[in-house]
């Protein structure tokens, strides 16, 4: 504690100043012009009634000196002394028991180490003074001293800030990642119908594009001067069957229409062409009477039972989404439906200019009401598969070089503790190290203790360097 230098002459005893927190006060008049001649008798009255502490503006203005000194109207500041242990016991009733207590009993005293703005600004000062707004500074004692960035507060004032408290706890992490996204078809489930020879077209079945077909019916019949040899030496006696039924089969020629030149020891003059699957006709290029070339499309067939949605998942969610994670899709053309189906693939690419991945989703579509191309909205299940340490988002503190929560030890302290973060969901946030579940963790007012905590941290290096000096 700094005590300032003794001066002036004692010339009124004016008011007695005790409040919480602060030592017991007098105040005195002193006259700055005579000073020099009675600085023998102020120091014998320093001695009785209390050392001068410092000297104040007469009406209150936050002015506060060293020395004795007098207004621009004559005025002499008034002294304020630190008041005696004789008198505190007879200090106002309405003063907290505990620090008449401290102030008055010589065993316990509390040395005031400086004064520290009441809104946790940086700034102390070694004397009792106000901020701009009239609100007295609060004096740290040395009892008080947290010596570090935890913080001690009084039940009245852990009300009054409304700190509230949880605990850590153990939960699956995750929120909905909720993206645009567009029906299409699944690639492995549609069939493209061509010709491995030439061939002639003798007829079309009667179906057209958006038609639905079922697996072996009948598309189309065809000619083949190729197939018609070499299905002449497999139905021929004593050839080489197994070679002619190999050269049928790669020419294309379907498993039933060997069957049959088989049974009948002939080759049709017209061969017929079965569809391969269920499915919905998405191209007829097929013709009557047309010469097929080798690879011409003639068909192409899709099994919409089953499809696939591509979302466009944002860069920044990559790291929250999971392959195999659940999806629940809604579709803009049929309200009130929620369809649900799971992440098959996360492609390996970003797109340079919207910054976004496709995310391959697999859909059940049995009913056949999903059409391609709809857009659809996907909500994407980004919780993590084990549980894992959470507290409520609220509870962490970013600052930008540091991420901390703050721990409830009881009694009024509170305590900083770094952590490191994992996922982070719409409520909670994964804590990977720095607590455990069950701690008491801080998540309403924790800015106001976190700057409480940052003035303990600097005014506990500030006094140790001046010890150190």
């Amino acid at each position: 504690m700094i005590w300032l230098p003794h001066f002036g002459t004692v010339l009124a005893v004016a008011v007695v100043v005790s409040s919480g927190g602060y030592p017991a006060l007098a105040e005195e008049l002193h006259s700055g012009a005579s000073h020099s001649a009675t600085t023998g008798a102020a120091n014998e009255h320093s001695h009785q009634d209390g050392r001068i502490l410092y000297y104040r503006h007469p009406d209150g203005l936050p002015q506060f000196l060293a020395l004795p000194k007098s207004t621009d109207d004559g005025r002499a500041y008034l002294a304020v002394r630190e008041k005696p242990a004789e008198a505190s016991a007879n200090a106002p009733a309405d003063k907290p028991a505990t620090d008449v207590q401290a102030l008055s009993n010589p065993a316990t005293p509390r040395r005031i180490l400086y004064y520290r703005n009441p809104m946790g600004l940086g700034d102390t000062s070694p004397v009792p003074k106000k901020d701009n707004m009239g609100m007295h500074y609060v004096p740290v004692f040395a009892g008080e001293q947290q010596g570090g960035s935890a913080v001690r507060l009084s039940p009245g004032k852990l009300q009054r800030t409304g700190v509230k408290t949880s605990i850590a706890g153990v939960a699956r992490i995750g929120r909905a990642v909720r993206v645009p996204a567009t029906v299409t078809l699944d690639e492995t489930r549609v069939s493209v119908i061509s010709m491995r020879t030439d061939a002639f077209i003798d007829a079309v079945s009667n179906v057209t594009t958006g038609d639905r077909i079922e697996k072996g019916q009948v598309l189309f019949g065809f000619y083949s001067r190729e197939i018609a040899t070499a299905g002449t030496e497999y139905a021929a006696p004593g050839g080489d069957r197994a070679g002619s039924a190999l050269r049928l089969k790669n020419l294309g020629v379907p498993d039933e229409a060997i069957s049959t030149i088989a049974e009948r020891r002939q080759v049709p003059s017209t061969i017929d062409y079965a569809s391969p699957r269920d499915g919905i006709v998405l191209e007829r290029l097929a013709i009557p009477g047309m010469m097929a070339k080798p690879g011409d499309v003639l068909f192409r067939i899709a099994d919409m039972s089953h499809l696939w949605v591509l979302a466009d998942l944002p860069e920044y969610d990559l790291n929250s989404v999971r392959v195999g994670a659940d999806v629940r899709l809604t579709v803009r053309s049929l309200p009130g439906r929620t369809f649900h189906g799971t992440i098959d693939l996360i492609y390996p690419q970003v797109d340079s200019q919207t910054r976004t991945t496709k995310v391959r989703i697999g859909l059940p579509n049995p009913d056949g009401v999903l059409l391609v191309n709809m857009y659809a909205e996907a909500e994407i299940d980004a919780r993590s598969d084990d549980p894992v340490v959470a507290v409520p988002s609220s509870a962490v503190i970013d600052t930008g070089d540091r991420k901390l929560v703050f721990l409830d030890k009881g009694e009024g302290r509170f305590e900083p503790r770094d952590v490191t973060l994992g996922a982070r969901g719409d409520t909670q946030t994964e804590i990977t190290t720095g607590i455990k579940a069950g701690d008491h963790v801080v998540v309403a007012a924790n800015f106001l203790l976190d700057a409480e905590s940052n003035l303990n941290s600097a005014l506990s290096a500030m006094t140790t360097g001046d010890a150190k000096q």
